[in-house]
């Protein structure tokens, strides 16, 4: 029912709101270092921000941010809500990408 009630939420969220305006940024600080931090930092020489800030960059819109986050939640097995998608999209959009 939680599931519904957030994907009805995001349904109607008009087009021109901030990207993850409906997310919570510390919360997704919070689980960017306990689901993202170790895999990341293991493929950046231990710098796990170095995946968000490197020039050749895979993602380059707020609905690629959020696919992306999506991807790695489904292949990796992250048993990520959506809810805690659209906080770490509002962490990670904040903090690196800036997407308006």
């Amino acid at each position: 029912m939680k599931r519904l009630a957030v994907l009805l939420a995001l349904i109607g969220t008009p087009a021109l709101a901030a990207p993850f305006a409906h997310g919570n940024a510390a919360a997704g600080k919070a689980l960017e270092k306990e689901k993202c931090a170790a895999c990341h930092a293991g493929r950046f020489d231990g710098d796990s921000g170095k995946i968000y800030t490197r020039a050749d960059r895979r993602v380059k819109s707020a609905d690629g941010l959020a696919q992306q986050i999506g991807g790695c939640n489904s292949m990796l097995g992250l048993n990520l809500f959506p809810e805690d998608e659209a906080n770490l999209g509002a962490f990670l959009n904040q903090t690196y990408y800036k997407f308006k």
